[in-house]
């Protein structure tokens, strides 16, 4: 397992992460313990959560694992969760207001039984909330001990900017990482919100990053899923919805590529497609995300793998989202370097 730095934070964590969405949902406590030992073993440090995951569920788990676990191994682990989301049914209990989040976090650190966690992000922009009341909490929290770095998720490029910019005129404790959805079927990011994450020195942390299970290569062509998979129990089922990636002649091209340097280099696709992560520009760590012990250590086996600069060329040219010419295209592409100063 290889380490990297948080950001510009001087916090290292392990290249991939683990993951806890499935945890109290389709993931029994059992196997979720199984799952946070095998993921330790192989020197994993960087544990994901946040409060909506089994609506609650999750948190718990995960602390009653560190409960169980001794001194040294709780003292490795990075533990970050998250708070925007109703996690209860009580009216107004969401969003990023001082009021929300207070009892977010404070209900996070019960489940977890710890006193203080490393990183706490915000799940989601909230448009109701000035973002200064938000990032107030945020350095609030810094300071009173309870989070040791703010973070973001699912934010878009002109709100990683906002909040850097605010934070730095303000003097606030500014976030360190940004946690997107990223994958060879998802690459949209690159376009503005990868740079702006890079430029303010946010790190991320990549979630879906084999596209929902599109990635694995368990999906074909010719047959929609069924059976125990996520697209088999429901094809419609969210952004990676089978009819919609499966008319996009792309997805099957991003599939061909990826199973073509699996089978040269011996691996599965999910490594092939987790390791391409891992290796792009600006990543601190790859979410792995799993329901059984031997899907996670599949995963896990990402970590053995370096792809070459060639097998990352190749990945990369047939991954390359349609965009149209202009402003993301090669047209805006041709515009803004012409004119650039020559070094």
């Amino acid at each position: 397992m290889d380490y990297r730095l948080l950001g510009r934070s001087g916090c290292a964590v392990s290249a991939y992460a683990l993951g806890t969405m499935t945890f109290g949902s389709e993931t029994d406590e059992e196997t979720s313990f199984a799952q946070l030992d095998a993921f330790v073993e192989a020197g994993g440090t960087l544990l994901d959560c946040a409060d909506v995951y089994g609506a609650g569920a999750a948190e718990t788990i995960v602390g009653r694992w560190l409960a169980q676990r001794p001194a040294d191994v709780v003292d490795r682990m990075v533990i970050v969760t998250k708070g925007r989301f109703p996690a209860t049914s009580v009216f107004g209990a969401e969003g990023t207001s001082r009021r929300h989040l207070r009892r977010a976090l404070e209900a996070s650190l019960r489940r977890l039984g710890r006193g203080h966690v490393d990183m706490y992000m915000v799940h989601s922009w909230d448009p109701l909330t000035p973002l200064e009341e938000t990032l107030g909490f945020l350095d609030d929290a810094v300071r009173a001990g309870l989070i040791s770095y703010p973070g973001l998720s699912n934010y878009l490029g002109w709100q990683v900017q906002k909040a850097a910019d605010l934070a730095q005129a303000r003097g606030l404790a500014a976030p360190v990482a940004l946690q997107p959805s990223y994958s060879l079927l998802v690459r949209e990011i690159e376009w503005e919100i990868a740079p702006a994450a890079a430029h303010n020195g946010l790190g991320l942390l990549c979630w879906s990053p084999l596209g929902g299970g599109w990635l694995t290569g368990k999906y074909t062509q010719d047959h929609r899923p069924v059976g125990a998979t996520r697209l088999g129990e429901d094809p419609g089922r969210g952004l990676e919805a089978y009819d919609r990636r499966a008319a996009n002649p792309r997805t099957w091209q991003v599939l061909e590529a990826a199973a073509k340097v699996a089978a040269d280099r011996g691996a599965t696709m999910a490594q092939v497609a987790l390791a391409w992560v891992a290796q792009r520009p600006g990543v601190s760590s790859v979410l792995l995300g799993a329901r059984s012990v031997p899907q996670l250590l599949e995963n896990l086996g990402a970590a053995e793998l370096t792809l070459s600069a060639e097998e990352m060329e190749h990945l990369t040219a047939v991954s390359a989202p349609d965009a149209a010419p202009w402003p993301y295209g090669a047209d805006g592409v041709e515009q803004r370097t012409r004119d650039l100063p020559q070094r």
